[in-house]
């Protein structure tokens, strides 16, 4: 292992955003709940069985946003037409209530702020500094915005965020195809690439892509998770890892 907690044979590192470089996990999550608990309780009446914590880890963390939508709605039995992405707001297709978390997560940023992880600061630091390329892979149509408002920016070389997907039509974790273009761009083949997620989606991701090792970031006390889903080791912070302890 080097320096940095990383086998010998890593020449680039994959970082998703929410909940690894930046906080913004649980603004994500208490949208996602706003959004659904509303949608069920129309649909359901006050006997409606509100979105969970476990639904959020298990449907929707780390998907595409109108992915995490079908996700959860098939696991209540619920069907809706996909509609198109400027539906309004609320409308009753996927896009719709996606849209609808969407307004609610950028007016939580735009109330409570974004804060970064210090210890990931700190660690990806010390990548760059050892010669290591570094990417941001994050299916948040909303990334470059969140980097540059904690000048995070200038910490990655490649950027493949919810925007890039979309125009590269590429399919959102847990699909590798994302993490995998992000390799590719950096010039550096999948099994030399070290993937850093704290989402299940993100750990089928690192699993399915056959990335050389895949590092979970265990928020919220979900470690025996994070490894059944492919993780190779699980930390609690970055700050774990390597020169930055």
């Amino acid at each position: 292992m080097t320096q940095l907690g990383l086998p010998d044979d890593i020449h680039a590192c994959l970082f998703d955003l929410d909940g690894v470089v930046t906080r913004t996990a649980v603004v994500h999550a208490a949208a996602w709940k706003e959004m659904f608990d509303a949608f069920l309780r129309e649909r359901d009446g006050e006997d409606f069985r509100p979105f969970a914590a476990a639904d959020y880890d298990e449907y929707v963390d780390g998907r595409p946003r109108a992915d995490g939508v079908r996700t959860f709605l098939a696991s209540r039995g619920i069907d809706l037409p996909d509609g198109d992405p400027d539906d309004p707001p609320g409308a009753e297709t996927v896009h719709g209530l996606g849209n609808r978390k969407n307004e609610l997560v950028l007016e939580k940023i735009r109330t409570e702020g974004v804060e970064a992880y210090e210890g990931t600061l700190r660690y990806l630091e010390v990548v760059r500094a050892h010669g290591l390329s570094t990417a941001i892979v994050s299916s948040s149509a909303n990334c470059r915005d969140v980097l540059r408002s904690i000048g995070a920016e200038h910490f990655f070389d490649v950027r493949i965020d919810g925007v890039v997907a979309a125009e590269r039509k590429l399919p959102g974790k847990p699909h590798p195809d994302t993490f995998l273009a992000a390799a590719e761009d950096l010039g550096v083949e999948p099994a030399r690439c070290a993937v850093f997620e704290d989402a299940l989606a993100g750990m089928d991701a690192g699993r399915a892509g056959r990335f050389g090792y895949v590092v979970g970031v265990d928020r919220v006390g979900q470690t025996d998770a994070l490894y059944a889903h492919g993780a190779d080791i699980v930390v609690r912070d970055l700050a774990e890892l390597g020169e930055t302890k």
